[in-house]
């Protein structure tokens, strides 16, 4: 079968998939482009797609014959592809779901932590050399241990979230999700304004896509409180960026911990020349380990779906 991967994944992902199929391996770094997703879908029997590859209804309705069957996303979002419409063309999706999880949750907590102690602004104040010493009311920040956390989506990445702040840092736990959740720790479901009131730190894990696109917004950053910081690691346009701007110019909130964003990899003048803004490279799975997990959770979703056997990880 013909494998197409869209972008380069660890040499142990490559040289297994290259040993199982006919591989095609892209090159660059950005993105597939409409025109390449079209031609990905008549011409590969599988494509491994990467995280903002273009596989739109528009795509699908490009191809009247489908040689394509199967795309085994790299990652755990997908909101980059139709879903509905790939369904509707024949083609199965799958993900990477766990594998990406312990990860993501980490860099939640490094965002936290950067943005609530100020790590970002004082290492550019070292870096700059205008560190000038140890003095008592120095860059005082917020801090962690004991406070609230709302985590607004309580699937498997912000469950991981909320342990590491429960366990880690003795942090009460609220979260809004759509159902109930039952978790090994204190952990009390609230209405989104409710929960955004209540808390210290609010951390955003939903999943992207046209349901969650704009959920964090003006409403929303004017419920939570003036000292209160904000995280995201899911997808940048569940957030209204140009409103997280606005509520960090007239300090609505405190500050704000970035690994993704709206209209990446633009990132607004504004965000960037904000002191009490932690801005990340969307590092959220960004180790070896990890990657190769993700690699080789792809592609057993592209052998199952060869060797005739039910896919691990349909979405």
């Amino acid at each position: 079968m013909k494998l197409l991967i869209s972008r380069a994944l660890p040499d142990r992902v490559m040289e297994e998939a290259a040993a199982r199929f006919d591989l095609t391996a892209r090159n660059g770094a950005a993105p597939m482009t409409h025109e390449e997703c079209v031609a990905a879908l008549a011409e590969q029997d599988v494509v491994i797609p990467t995280l903002g590859d273009a596989f739109r209804a528009e795509a699908f309705a490009a191809v009247p014959d489908l040689r394509c069957k199967l795309l085994a996303n790299f990652g755990v979002g997908y909101n980059h592809i139709d879903v509905i419409a790939a369904r509707a063309a024949g083609v199965a999706v799958t993900n990477t779901p766990g594998a990406v999880t312990d990860a993501t949750a980490d860099i939640a907590l490094t965002l936290i932590l950067m943005t609530a102690r100020r790590a970002g602004e004082g290492e550019r104040l070292v870096r700059a050399g205008e560190w000038h010493g140890w003095a008592p009311t120095q860059m005082l920040g917020l801090h962690v241990t004991g406070k609230t956390v709302a985590i607004i989506g309580m699937g498997r990445i912000g469950q991981a979230i909320a342990r590491r702040c429960h366990f880690g840092f003795g942090c009460r736990i609220v979260y809004v999700n759509r159902s109930a959740k039952t978790v090994d720790f204190p952990a009390e479901q609230l209405p989104m304004r409710t929960a955004l009131a209540a808390a210290d730190i609010v951390v955003l894990a939903t999943p992207g896509g046209a349901e969650t696109h704009h959920l964090i917004g003006t409403d929303e950053f004017a419920a939570m409180q003036r000292h209160a910081i904000f995280v995201n690691i899911s997808r940048g346009d569940v957030v209204d960026e140009a409103a997280l701007v606005a509520a960090l110019a007239v300090k609505r909130i405190a500050g704000a911990g970035l690994d993704v964003y709206e209209f990446e990899p633009a990132i607004p003048d504004a965000l960037i020349a904000m002191e009490n803004v932690t801005l990340l490279p969307h590092l959220g799975t960004a180790a070896l380990e990890v990657r190769e997990a993700m690699g080789m959770m792809a592609l057993e979703n592209a052998i199952a779906f060869a060797e005739g056997r039910a896919l691990p990880n349909p979405v």
